[in-house]
């Protein structure tokens, strides 16, 4: 389960009636524990269940946060009857409906620097993932280096073998003299494939390696039925049209989806001890007394 892959994180804990899973962490300095969706989105298969599981956590636990899967079976209303304190609009996610023909929605430099890689590049997918653990390491620590990735996205080489045997993830990639120059992570469930993450080498980057996989993957994924793609958010909470990785995604999709940044507060009279006792300030932040905690 993904869940497990992130237990450096937190203790993974599964809702019972909605069928989803949130990962519980102490907090520091206190003998007590919130939660929070796993990264990047939180997921269930049975959304209508999803208040009464919040409802038996009522106690046991301080908070819960979470950011919502774009492709979940709910609106705001509902979502607000589930998070009495927190709902508000996160990030809009880049998707592609796979019902319309890729020539119609690919913008043309997508188009052109896809043929051009797919000249130099053999693009594969990967039988089986867990074999190339090593490649993917290799390659997600020079993106660790490149963009100085810190915190829970600077996942452990455990957390990878966990993922990469993970039901329901495909993984592409690409290769230039017989290496593995780059790849791209995906995880498929309910016919919507969700882009996870993608690395390259130095010379995957020269070679345009991300083009060619994008464009192999939406081929692969329109020929086993999928009917969307998720390829998430630009950088940094507003979708940044200036933003390299925005354009990038917004170049393949056919239109964005938008998912919820929620929270609950269970423990209404521990939280305000807290806030309290650490003097955090008036926030917007959710918990606010985790404010700072990713800066």
């Amino acid at each position: 389960m993904y869940a497990f892959s992130l237990a450096e994180y937190g203790l993974p804990r599964f809702l019972p009636a909605c069928k989803g899973w949130v990962l519980v962490r102490v907090i520091k300095e206190y003998n007590d524990y919130d939660a929070m969706g796993c990264y990047p989105l939180f997921a269930c298969q049975d959304w209508t269940m999803l208040k009464s599981d919040l409802d038996a956590l009522d106690g046991e636990i301080v908070s819960l946060t979470v950011v919502t899967d774009p492709f979940g079976d709910y609106d705001e209303t509902f979502l607000k009857e589930c998070f009495k304190d927190v709902v508000k609009p996160y990030k809009q996610h880049f998707v592609v409906d796979l019902n319309q023909p890729m020539e119609s929605y690919v913008c043309q430099h997508h188009k052109r620097n896809s043929r051009k890689a797919l000249q130099n590049l053999k693009i594969e997918l990967c039988a089986n993932p867990i074999g190339f653990l090593d490649d993917w390491v290799t390659l997600y620590h020079q993106l660790i280096q490149r963009h100085h990735i810190k915190g829970l996205t600077a996942f452990s080489r455990t957390a990878f073998q966990k993922q990469l045997e993970v039901p329901g993830i495909v993984v592409f990639r690409a290769i230039y003299n017989e290496k593995t120059v780059g790849m791209l992570l995906w995880y498929v469930q309910n016919r919507v494939a969700y882009y996870h993450l993608g690395a390259y080498s130095t010379t995957g980057y020269n070679l345009r390696a991300s083009f060619a996989l994008f464009w192999f993957a939406i081929e692969y994924f329109l020929s086993i039925g999928l009917h969307w793609l998720n390829l998430g958010a630009g950088a940094g909470i507003a979708n940044d049209s200036a933003d390299g990785l925005t354009r990038f995604k917004q170049g393949w999709s056919t239109g964005t989806r938008m998912t919820y940044l929620c929270g609950r507060i269970l423990n209404r009279k521990k939280y305000h001890e807290i806030v309290k006792e650490k003097g955090i300030p008036l926030t917007e932040y959710f918990p606010a007394y985790r404010l700072g905690e990713f800066s």
